[in-house]
């Protein structure tokens, strides 16, 4: 089911938590919503699902207006962080709960909601612990069962608040790939909120970056990493190093060997990856030293310093794979070469 938003408003008091929103999800997308806290990201989802009123705007779901309609009458099921589970029933009540509360012309029989409920505990990967309770299970698990209550009353759209923001990072890192796996089987339209910028990359296949209230871009991952529309999406999306030119003369960006386009704009963004490293020739009074690194696995993070005196920030990080590094040798006070092999402007 396709959601479009029209000039979606929302004020708390004084405080203005959406202006003017206007958004189209295609349907069978899975679309995250990215933004600091605050940004307004939850507040949307909840107008979404009929939780919360807009004070303008419009609500649109497959194409029919639904901005009064109550929850009940979105056919929307919605995740929250801390699941939300009924601790008196059993795994199995759980799931069942929405399709039994159905009015009597809707609601299955009970050889259906037992054949159902059965299907969606094997779907999520639970299906041997439909006796047991909540407080028997652990965190990833009671998410997996909230996740199927939702589905059981089959809705057209999924909405998830900062469904993994209560779980260890190993568990969030295991659901995430069993979320993208699951949503591409039952291919049902998926908004979920989070702050986590490497949740959202690595789940979604839409990305909406919020910032106050407002949306600053919409895009695929790779469009959000690789294309950032403005200054607050590039710092906002991964890591980068800011250079402005008004601070840094060009004159010490070319005695480190950095290259760098005609500039297109005074504040230059790099990423980590797009800065080459090389061991600077013999001659070479290079101003910039290896500070520190880290090791991330395959890649290696560079904490490199130029000893500015002019009050910008000193610090540059860059990032090169393992192989790389050990090739070169590197120990922390060696002189280094750069070399920006990219670089986003912004006025």
């Amino acid at each position: 089911m396709s959601i479009n938003l029209k000039n979606i408003s929302k004020h708390f008091g004084s405080f203005t938590a959406l202006d003017n929103i206007n958004l189209d999800i295609p349907e069978g997308e899975l679309v995250a919503l990215l933004g600091p806290s605050g940004c307004g990201k939850t507040t949307l989802l909840r107008i979404i699902a009929g939780l919360e009123q807009a004070d303008q705007g419009q609500v649109f779901l497959k194409g029919e207006e639904v901005t009064d309609k109550s929850v009940k009458n979105r056919k929307i099921g919605f995740v929250f962080q801390h699941y939300a589970l009924f601790r008196h029933m059993t795994v199995f009540e759980n799931i069942a709960f929405g399709l039994r509360v159905k009015s009597h012309s809707e609601r299955p029989s009970e050889a259906i909601i037992r054949r159902k409920v059965h299907d969606l505990l094997k779907l999520v990967q639970l299906d041997w612990l439909s006796d047991r309770f909540p407080d028997q299970l652990s965190g990833g698990q009671r998410q997996r069962i909230a996740l199927a209550r939702a589905l059981a009353v089959e809705p057209s759209v999924l909405l998830l608040d900062e469904p993994f923001g209560a779980l260890d990072a190993s568990v969030r890192k295991d659901l995430r790939l069993w979320l993208r796996h699951l949503h591409h089987e039952l291919n049902v339209t998926s908004i979920f909120v989070t702050h986590d910028q490497e949740e959202a990359m690595e789940v979604a296949s839409q990305i909406v970056v919020l910032n106050q209230g407002r949306i600053e871009q919409k895009g695929s991952p790779s469009d959000i990493y690789d294309n950032p529309s403005n200054d607050f999406v590039s710092r906002f999306i991964g890591q980068t190093n800011v250079f402005h030119l008004e601070k840094d003369d060009c004159a010490w960006l070319q005695s480190a060997g950095i290259i760098i386009d005609e500039p297109k704009g005074i504040i230059a963004h790099v990423r980590p990856h797009n800065i080459q490293i090389e061991k600077p020739a013999a001659s070479a009074n290079s101003p910039v030293y290896l500070k520190d690194w880290q090791h991330l696995g395959g890649t290696i993070r560079l904490e490199l310093d130029r000893g500015a005196s002019n009050g910008s920030n000193t610090i540059i990080y860059a990032e090169m794979p393992n192989e790389k590094f050990r090739e070169l040798a590197l120990e922390r006070g060696d002189r280094v070469a750069l070399r920006i092999k990219h670089a986003h402007w912004f006025n």
